[in-house]
């Protein structure tokens, strides 16, 4: 069993940057697999970044088109935590940002909701214009 404590979102201007952490409860956290998703209202959740497990020698990690060159996920395996640091914040970005992982034996990401098993509950990131 994993639990997931998402933090560090807030209300910044456009073109601001802010950290979100993830922080993994449980001895095997680091090997898991994790992500981040987002929902904004009226909108259904959506992949925003994924980084593999620590079952291979490297991190492998993948970003939607959408964040891509803004956002880069990483891991801090010796705090079982996960970060998304976000730059040149848009206003669309705003939405509740969701950590999520699971088991991974085989070293890599996964973009899909129905792929995770454990979720956080979610921390809100309003970006105005």
């Amino acid at each position: 069993q994993v639990q997931l404590v998402e933090s560090g979102g807030g209300l910044v201007q456009a073109g601001d940057s802010l950290r979100l952490s993830c922080a993994a409860s449980g001895r095997t956290a680091s090997t898991y697999a994790m992500g981040w998703f987002r929902q904004a209202p009226g909108k259904e959740r959506e992949f925003v970044a994924a980084i593999s497990g620590s079952a291979g020698s490297v991190y492998y990690v993948n970003y939607a088109d959408s964040v891509k060159g803004r956002f880069t996920i990483s891991r801090d395996n010796a705090k079982n935590t996960m970060y998304l640091q976000m730059s040149s914040l848009k206003p669309e970005d705003t939405a509740v940002y969701y950590c999520a992982a699971r088991n991974d034996r085989v070293g890599t990401y996964y973009k899909y909701e129905s792929q995770y098993d454990y979720w956080g509950q979610g921390t809100q990131v309003t970006v105005s214009s």
